[in-house]
């Protein structure tokens, strides 16, 4: 990695790729330390973390971090698949913020979970989550 500072590093992928609020860049740096701490060991040389593991901790910071606000302050900052996740984590490879590994791909973002469902549905009543709860017929 170069020596390029994190604010900087924000400010050339917004204006690269104006699609994304520059917290949401913060907010993606904190979940990969997230998924990093919890799939690694904390000595370990590699704390690479793939997409899949880092969208994992990109939902568990979110959730804990704004709770029943977390779909529409992700939505502000123009991340509603994790694709999106993906996106600014390429940006930050793109500015020399983050590196990658030879078999790292933006495909590994795809899939996962669905933002509206992940970030909802935890705060809604039990009878209304996914059918859970609900009276039988």
């Amino acid at each position: 990695m170069t020596s390029i500072s994190f604010g900087d590093a924000v400010r050339r992928s917004v204006q690269n790729d104006p699609r994304y609020h520059p917290a949401a860049y913060e907010l993606v740096r904190d979940a990969l330390h997230i998924a990093a701490k919890k799939f690694r060991e904390e000595n370990a040389d590699d704390q690479h973390v793939s997409g899949q593991e880092l969208l994992e901790g990109f939902r568990d910071h979110v959730l804990s971090e704004f709770g029943p606000m977390s779909s529409l302050i992700l939505d502000q900052w123009g991340l509603q698949r994790g694709e999106d996740v993906g996106n600014i984590v390429y940006n930050l490879i793109s500015v020399g913020y983050f590196g990658k590994n030879d078999g790292d791909s933006i495909e590994d973002f795809a899939g996962g979970y669905d933002f509206a469902t992940a970030f909802s549905e935890p705060f809604l009543p039990t009878s209304a989550r996914t059918g859970k709860g609900a009276p039988s017929s």
